[in-house]
C-alpha cells in the first residue's frame, strides 16, 4: 500500500451517497483541544509563513472529528463489518459503524433502529487500506433532487433519472461530526515539523492522537467528461503543497459561505456554530456544492454542465498527518475537447494549475503503485482514485 494515503470510509454499499443521504452533527466538542503553549507555537508558525508567502490568508474550515455510517444488513443478527460491506440490498434494519475519532482502534459496532445515535460512545477505527475491502456490486441509489442552498447557482445541477425511490436509499445513511478549525491551525498542527509530538501528546492526554490536530475537511472530485475521460490538473509550483504533481479538482467547504447564505455576514474569525446549528442541512449543501464550485473555478466548467455530486467516501492524506478529504464522483455533459478549451481560457483559480490531463475511466481503474503515473499523483488524487476503484461506479452509470 502507498503510505501517503488510506481510506477512512467508503460508500461502496450504495455506489456512493447523494446529498439527501448525508447529515451532519455540529458541536464545539468536535473542535481540536488547545493549550496556551500550543497556541503560541501556532501563532509563531503562521507569522513566519505569512512573512514568506504574503498572499496567504486565514480562513475558517470544518474539522472532521468522527462519523457514523449505516450498512445494509446481511440476513443474520450479527453486525456488518466495515471491511466486508454487504453486496445486496436488504430491507432489514441497518447496522451502524460508529467512529468516535479517527486515530485509534475500532471498538464498537452496534445495531439500532435509526441511522445514528450521537450519544454512542465508540472508539475510533484504524485507517483501513482499500485493498482490504472486498469489491462489491452494490444496489443503485434512490432518486433525489439536490438543490444547494449555500452556492446558489449549483441548484441548476441536473439530477439523475435512473435512481429508484426506495425510502431506505434516500434517508440519511452517513452522519459526519464536525467542529471548526482554520487554515492557520492546520499549518501549525498537521503541517508542523512537530506533528509527531502533537500526536503523542494527543494519545497520552486524550487517548486520541488527532485531538490536538486541525484536521480540516477537504473536498475533491473524480470529474468525468461525457466521452468517458477523467480530468486531472497539474498543480502550480506556487501552491502550498504538492507543487508540480497531478491532482483532481478540489478545495474545502467554507463555513463562512454557510453563514452568509443563512443571512449572517461575518469575518472569517467570527464564524461560529450559532447560526449553522439551526440549519445543519445548509452545511451538507455546502459540502456537496463546494466541490462543484471548485471544479468551476479550477477547470472553468460552468456549473450548469455538472451533474449531481456522488460522495464516494473520505480519504486520509498521511503526508499532512492524516488530513481528511471527502471525495466525490461528478459527471459532466461536456466532452474532453470542450473541457480542454474551457480550461485554457482560464477560470477564477487558473493560477493554481499549469496543465490539464485526461485519462480514460479504464486507465483510472487500473492505476496502482506499479503504474508509472502513480508517482506523479499528489496524495489527494491517490485517495480519490482508491475510493473510485472501491466504489466501482459503472461505465454506463451516472451519465
Amino acid at each position: 500500500m502507498d503510505p501517503e494515503v488510506s481510506v477512512l470510509l467508503h460508500c461502496a454499499a450504495w455506489r456512493g451517497l447523494l446529498e439527501s443521504q448525508v447529515q451532519v452533527e455540529l458541536s464545539e466538542r468536535f473542535n481540536r483541544h488547545t493549550d496556551p503553549p500550543l497556541e503560541r507555537q501556532i501563532e509563531e508558525t503562521w507569522t513566519e509563513r505569512v512573512s514568506k508567502e504574503p498572499w496567504l490568508f486565514n480562513g475558517a474550515k470544518f474539522r472532521l472529528h468522527s462519523f457514523c455510517l449505516a450498512f445494509p444488513k446481511y440476513p443474520s443478527t450479527s453486525a456488518v463489518s466495515p471491511e466486508h460491506p454487504p453486496s445486496i440490498h436488504s430491507s432489514q434494519v441497518p447496522s451502524v459503524y460508529c467512529v468516535e475519532d479517527q486515530g485509534s482502534r475500532l471498538h464498537c459496532r452496534q445495531r439500532q433502529e435509526d441511522l445514528c445515535d450521537s450519544n454512542l460512545l465508540c472508539d475510533a477505527a484504524q485507517n483501513r487500506n482499500v485493498e482490504d475491502v472486498i469489491q462489491q456490486t452494490p444496489p443503485t441509489l434512490g432518486q433525489t433532487s439536490s438543490t444547494c442552498e449555500c452556492r446558489a447557482s449549483t441548484a441548476e445541477l441536473p439530477s439523475h433519472s435512473d435512481r429508484n425511490t426506495d425510502d431506505q436509499e434516500t434517508r440519511p445513511l452517513l452522519t459526519l461530526r464536525l467542529g471548526l478549525t482554520c487554515y492557520k491551525d492546520y499549518l501549525g498542527t498537521n503541517w508542523s515539523c512537530r506533528v509527531e509530538e502533537l500526536r503523542q501528546r494527543g494519545e497520552a492526554e486524550f487517548s486520541d492522537p488527532l485531538a490536538l490536530l486541525s484536521q480540516p475537511l477537504g473536498v475533491g472530485a473524480i470529474l468525468c467528461t461525457d466521452d468517458g475521460q477523467v480530468v486531472l490538473i497539474r498543480r502550480s509550483q506556487r501552491v502550498a503543497e504538492a507543487g508540480g504533481l497531478l491532482d483532481i479538482p478540489g478545495g474545502h467547504p467554507e463555513p463562512k459561505v454557510v453563514c452568509e447564505c443563512l443571512g449572517q455576514a461575518v469575518w472569517e474569525e467570527q464564524v461560529s456554530f450559532a447560526v449553522m446549528q439551526q440549519r445543519p442541512e445548509a452545511v451538507v449543501s455546502e459540502l456537496f456544492s463546494s466541490v462543484c464550485t471548485e471544479i468551476r473555478d479550477e477547470v472553468n466548467i460552468p456549473l450548469s454542465s455538472l451533474r449531481e455530486p456522488i460522495l464516494l467516501g473520505v480519504a486520509l492524506n498521511h503526508t499532512s498527518a492524516g488530513r481528511p478529504s471527502a471525495e466525490f464522483y461528478v459527471s459532466c455533459s461536456l466532452t474532453s475537447d470542450e473541457v480542454r478549451k474551457l480550461y485554457w481560457k482560464g477560470g477564477a483559480e487558473a493560477s493554481e494549475s499549469t496543465d490539464i490531463v485526461f485519462l480514460s475511466r479504464t486507465e483510472v481503474r487500473q492505476l496502482n503503485r506499479s503504474s508509472p503515473l502513480w508517482s506523479e499523483l499528489c496524495p489527494s488524487a491517490k485517495g480519490a482514485v482508491l475510493l473510485y476503484q472501491t466504489v466501482l461506479i459503472p461505465e454506463d452509470g451516472l451519465r
